[in-house]
Formats: C-alpha cells, structure tokens, sequence
C-alpha cells in the first residue's frame, strides 16, 4: 500500500496525519484524495508532493511501496 504523509495545513485539511492508499497514478492519487477529503481541494493545488523524497508535479506512476509526501507551503525564515 502506498503511504501517503501529510503535513501543517495539509494534514489538518485531510484530517490524519497519514493514510496508507491504493493508487496507481499521482493523478488519481490527488483526485482520490480530494474526493475523500474535500478540505484538501483548496490546499492540495499548491502543496509540493514528494514521492519517496522526490518532488513530481506530473502524473507518475506509483509503486505500491511508495511514500507519498503532501507538503504545503511553508512561511518562516
């Protein structure tokens, strides 16, 4: 199962800080995730998601092993 972990505004929109999904796509992956958790539709758009530490910004195919980051924006200096 694919480990997706969320963090700051993401996990409080999302309700957990991680869940573990099925997934093939990170397309379907971000569709499945705003369907299940609609406070994700506003802050999903401009989170950066890591998949196994790598940023993807295009649909990739996930592995099942995968570890999906969800990862806001972040302010501070």
């Amino acid at each position: 199962m694919i480990r997706v972990r969320f963090f700051a505004a993401a996990e409080e929109a999302a309700g957990a800080a991680e869940e573990l999904r099925d997934e093939a796509t990170l397309d379907a992956l971000r569709a499945a995730l705003v369907e299940d958790h609609p406070g994700l539709a506003g802050v999903l758009p401009r989170c950066a998601l890591l998949v196994d530490g790598s940023r993807h910004d295009a649909d990739t195919p996930l592995a099942p092993d995968a570890t999906i980051d969800v990862l806001p924006p972040f302010a501070g200096g």
